[in-house]
């Protein structure tokens, strides 16, 4: 396999999970009776331009389906987020009517709606019928496509560049990141602004967040390396901003190479933090397994402990998170009973690969499990505060990474 974006053969391997389903592949009552699919989900470190991958095995259309499950609306903190975001940028590039603002896996709709309230112009590309349908139902325009260099190149011609194009956690989605990356450019108006936000390379392994490894996720990203996926496209970066959603991520700016703007002290000094932290040699990589494996037995090792104590575990939220740790740990249903999750996409389905069911919250309440263990830990917070009735029967809320805490 050679470097997606630089094209270097990859010898040094990052991580190894073995092999799962892909991680928002839901099974019906009816698919438990089928095979199912498993792939390798390995993590390779590129030693030019530090990229680091997951190994080649599949294309896009095999993950990101009609039956897609993930719904962006679902979370509360994630919508204050966006809301924040649309008004911040609103106010920061002086959008009006005239503009126009695309946004790049534009999912449910989650976000643009608030583009279209304050009636600026919007265009949502979405490759995942689902959630594109359930954009359209709230008066989102969109497309049902994957976004590149061809699609571009055909709205540039319609007239369609834009002002703003935002990628939110869609950048480390593409298979090909130079042709995404290529794509943006030719459909940015002269002048106009990216955003793009994705966890950060640098905070996965720093918190040890090994479970946000999973097969739709192609790439892991550092600031440097963005940068030069960036140059190579004829764009540069012009500003960055860290950012507590996911677990650490960051929100990168950029532009055309020839735009006038001149580029934040932040970008430069993010980049020397990374290289600070050793992001551009081998040894943080390779360090990394041995920290994935701890976390991974003290959650099982815990799971076990509970079980002999005639203690009930169960879980809130059947995230994609979630997916990688269980089936990396062999988890089942003998020692997690069932998931809770508020999407009625997921509801009285089956996690890929454990086969644990996935109920509706009220399933929790009913239960009155001992613990409850929180996969979506990014959301820790909000899941307690919603759930605080676990409290009145003195369940106890756990999350495993990047460490187990019991609260």
């Amino acid at each position: 396999m050679k470097c997606r974006h630089c094209q270097k053969p990859l010898e040094h391997v990052f991580l190894d999970l073995g092999f799962a389903p892909p991680s928002n592949d839901y099974l019906s009552p009816a698919d438990m009776h089928a095979p199912e699919r498993y792939f390798p989900l390995k993590v390779f470190i590129c030693d030019a331009c530090w990229l680091a991958q997951t190994e080649d095995y599949s294309k896009a259309d095999e993950i990101f389906r009609s039956d897609y499950a993930y719904f962006s609306s679902t979370s509360s903190s994630w919508l204050a987020h966006s809301a924040a975001y649309a008004k911040m940028i609103t106010e920061r590039l002086g959008l009006s009517g005239s503009s126009l603002v695309v946004e790049l896996a534009s999912n449910d709709g989650y976000l643009l709606k608030s583009f279209v309230a304050a009636g600026i112009p919007v265009l949502g590309i979405e490759p995942t019928k689902g959630t594109a349908e359930a954009a359209i139902a709230i008066g989102v325009p969109t497309l049902v496509e994957f976004f590149g260099t061809k699609m571009a190149k055909r709205l540039a011609v319609e007239g369609k560049k834009a002002d703003l194009i935002i990628g939110n956690n869609v950048f480390a989605h593409v298979p090909d990141i130079n042709d995404f990356t290529a794509g943006m450019k030719e459909m940015l108006k002269s002048g106009g602004t990216i955003t793009l936000e994705f966890p950060h390379l640098m905070q996965l392994i720093s918190l040890c967040q090994f479970d946000t490894v999973y097969h739709e996720h192609y790439s892991y990203l550092s600031l440097y390396t963005v940068s030069k996926v960036f140059e190579k496209a004829g764009l540069r970066v012009l500003d960055v901003e860290q950012l507590p959603t996911h677990g650490g991520s960051m929100r990168v700016y950029g532009c055309h190479r020839d735009d006038p703007r001149p580029q934040t002290a932040a970008v430069p000094a993010l980049i020397a933090e990374e290289e600070k932290r050793g992001m551009r040699g081998l040894p943080l990589y390779q360090a990394f397994q041995a920290r994935a494996d701890k976390v991974k037995n003290d959650l099982v090792a815990f799971l076990i402990e509970q079980k002999r104590l005639g203690k009930k575990v169960a879980a809130y939220g059947a995230a994609a998170k979630g997916n990688t740790i269980l089936n990396y740990g062999g988890v089942k249903p003998d020692l997690l009973s069932f998931v809770c999750d508020a999407a009625p996409s997921k509801q009285n389905k089956f996690m890929p690969g454990s086969h644990i069911p996935i109920l509706p919250p009220a399933a929790l309440l009913a239960a009155k499990p001992d613990f409850v263990l929180i996969l979506p830990w990014n959301i820790a917070k909000e899941v307690e505060k919603q759930m605080a009735a676990v409290r009145e029967w003195g369940g106890r809320f756990v999350v495993a990474v990047p460490e187990i805490r019991v609260f």
